[in-house]
């Protein structure tokens, strides 16, 4: 009989909440840091020295030798820098501390960090600065302090810095709509996010005869299996017993670091899964994502397996995303984007309903390239993934609505009069009456919006950060209007405000197939985006309105959104090179040697012979491989560098297209050479392992 694991004992049971930081620091100083995180007052040091001490003696009790700030550099990782807590006391000894300085900023080497140009290399200063919205926790015997991340002079090298600047504007902003509508008790509005995570588990030892997923986390090449996903027999199935063991060790490993990891499931692909969590606010589900990743690989070693997060690891089968489940929250518990039952709630989520749809179309172009790296071109445009057109489902119910208000008419199927907005009249509001859209990017889901659009191994922070600050930027121009109205006249400028946005914005409103060729031709009609790939959505991230938009909300500067154009460019190439190059090496050193191998162990046979012919087509094979192999080493040789603004098409045009050529004839190769003599696991070993 296994142990009995109680859930409410481990649960954050490694993490310094306030009720613990009251047990170890008493009341008042819990009292300080909360004003502290729910205004943002300053900190004493007084009191910082206090929680500081009592994270000492909290993280000594429970084994920790070191502490660290773990932050979110512009590589879409985390990183950390482990001290001891030790401190010699010149006399031969050692005193155990740990300071409220050392609490508040710390200063690791930032010169390996991407930068973007915001400093160079023998700039090595930056600073890391304590978080105190994000609770400190144990992770391998060290206290972990979340912080943020920024250069000497102040600019954020960071994920978490824009995304905490985009909550307090958003927060600012709600506050500004819900004052001009009369609602004086809220005090604070959050931004929510819900992370659905979708992961492959594989057998480590298939994974390490691999060169492609140890090096590039996908297979570069691989035949078909004759069954992989066709019979709809893995999707909510029954979990492998294997599976179940990690699935259930890394659940108590997640307890305990207080995620509360809520649902596991089969899905669609062969050894394909998704864990998701209760949502909570966007910092707080942005650290906790990067955390379970990184906790995914370890308990996935500890048992075997490889847990890998590519977008798509295996050609022809479904990929891995990211579902991005986004809400506003208020202090007093009220969801802005809930229907809700009275008129006054009808006519505020109507507004916010608005908000969301135009800043999504206005900003088509910072949304997709939020989602825009080398790794999920692989997936978008997939049966399991959403397309490049950005559009929005909001379900035939809710969009008759809008179509009403659009048209002053009376909503089909109700008897009453034309829909008059304002805080005192409008009609019931349907939620949840229609089927979820998955070929959608942005499907409404009854209180929440679900972007489908990011790729399973990127951070959450930017796609969170963009919907937080393009909604709270119309959210600011709506409460410019509303403020100003005349009092005797609000219902009438409310009425008129959401109409004009939903008429001006009703293009990105569609419910219909989004795989659907006819969709694509509709959505260029409508003047919709099509930012089919990376180098398609890259060059759109520094267009003026995307830099007016950060600059006047604050969120970001133009130097720091240039720093983060120069990094993604950089990346996306040497994600190409390194891709490239490991299928050069896999080709030249095993498979073409591999080939010949296999021709001579064929017995000679007639001109007319099957072994002939067997040999022909493997000749051709390895023709072609060699003549693309030198082909392709050339065209490396010559990738331009990241500055260079031909070099992201050079890439699409010069690098790929010979990638996927290789990719069918090696798939070809495999399909004729014996498994003893392929020098790799084939797809049907690394599914069906588990």
């Amino acid at each position: 009989m296994e142990d009995k694991i109680d859930i409410e004992q481990i649960f954050a049971s490694n993490v310094f909440t306030p009720d613990m930081m009251e047990i170890y620091a008493g009341k008042s100083v819990v009292l300080a840091y909360r004003k502290c995180v729910e205004t943002g007052a300053s900190l004493d040091m007084g009191t910082a020295e206090k929680i500081a001490s009592s994270m000492l003696r909290w993280a000594l009790d429970r084994g920790c030798t070191h502490y660290t700030h773990w932050f979110q550099p512009l590589n879409g990782g985390t990183a950390e820098k482990h001290q001891s807590f030790i401190e010699p006391d010149g006399k031969g000894k050692i005193t155990l501390g740990f300071s409220g300085k050392e609490l508040i900023v710390g200063e690791p080497d930032a010169s390996s960090f991407p930068s973007g140009g915001l400093r160079a290399t023998f700039e090595a200063r930056g600073y890391s600065a304590w978080d105190p919205s994000s609770n400190a926790f144990i992770n391998d015997s060290s206290l972990h302090i979340p912080t943020v991340f920024l250069s000497y002079s102040g600019e954020s090298l960071d994920e978490k810095t824009p995304l905490l600047r985009s909550m307090k504007v958003l927060d600012a902003q709600a506050l500004r709509i819900l004052r001009a509508l009369g609602d004086n008790e809220t005090q604070k509005v959050t931004p929510m996010a819900g992370v659905e995570q979708e992961y492959f588990l594989l057998d480590k030892s298939l994974c390490d005869a691999r060169e492609d997923l140890k090096i590039c986390g996908r297979t570069l090449f691989g035949a078909k299996p004759p069954k992989t996903q066709e019979l709809d027999d893995h999707y909510f199935g029954s979990i492998k017993p294997r599976v179940a063991a990690f699935m259930k060790d890394l659940e108590i490993e997640l307890w305990r670091l207080g995620i509360p990891a809520k649902t596991k499931h089969n899905e669609v692909a062969p050894s394909q899964h998704e864990m998701a969590p209760v949502y909570t606010d966007c910092n707080i589900a942005n650290d906790q994502n990067q955390l379970s990743m990184d906790i995914m690989k370890k308990v996935a070693d500890r048992h075997g397996l490889v847990c890998v997060l590519a977008e798509k690891p295996f050609d022809g089968i479904n990929g891995s995303g990211k579902h991005n489940n986004w809400s506003l929250k208020t202090d007093r518990g009220e969801n802005l984007l809930a229907p809700g039952k009275t008129p006054w709630q009808n006519a505020r989520f109507l507004l916010f309903l608005a908000a969301f749809v135009s800043a999504a179309d206005e900003f088509q172009d910072l949304l997709r390239c939020s989602a825009a790296y080398a790794g999920n071109d692989h997936r978008l445009g997939g049966d399991e993934a959403p397309p490049a057109v950005m559009s929005i489902f909001l379900g035939s119910d809710l969009e008759e609505v809008v179509n009403s208000i659009i048209e002053d008419r009376t909503p089909e199927g109700e008897p009453t009069a034309p829909i008059r907005i304002g805080i005192s009249a409008i009609p019931s509001i349907p939620r949840d009456t229609s089927d979820r859209n998955r070929t959608s990017p942005l499907a409404f889901t009854g209180n929440k919006f679900e972007f489908r659009m990011p790729g399973a191994s990127q951070s959450v922070a930017e796609p969170n950060m963009i919907l937080n600050t393009i909604v709270a930027d119309r959210l600011s121009s709506y409460a410019d209007r509303l403020e100003s109205a005349d009092p005797d006249k609000l219902n009438d400028t409310l009425h008129d405000l959401i109409k004009s946005e939903f008429k001006e914005h009703r293009r990105i409103l569609f419910n219909g197939n989004g795989y659907c060729s006819a969709w694509v031709v509709e959505a260029q009609e409508r003047g919709l985006s099509n930012l089919a790939d990376t180098t398609d959505a890259l060059p759109t991230y520094l267009c003026e309105k995307n830099i007016a938009l950060m600059e006047r909300t604050g969120v970001l500067t133009r130097g720091e959104m240039t720093a983060r154009d120069e990094i993604r460019r950089e990346k996306y190439l040497n994600v190409t090179k390194i891709e490239a190059k490991t299928l050069l090496g896999m080709v030249l050193r095993e498979i073409v040697p591999a080939i010949a191998l296999f021709k001579h162990s064929i017995p000679p046979s007639s001109p007319g012979g099957v072994e002939a012919r067997i040999c022909r087509d493997l000749d051709k094979v390895s023709v072609n491989l060699y003549s693309l192999a030198q082909s392709l080493g050339t065209a490396v040789e010559n990738i331009p560098g990241a500055t260079d603004p031909t070099a992201l098409g050079y890439c699409k045009r010069e690098i790929l297209p010979l990638m996927e050529e290789m990719r069918l004839h090696l798939n070809k190769a495999e399909n004729l050479v014996p498994s003893k003599f392929w020098p790799y696991p084939a797809y049907g070993q690394l599914l069906f392992s588990v």
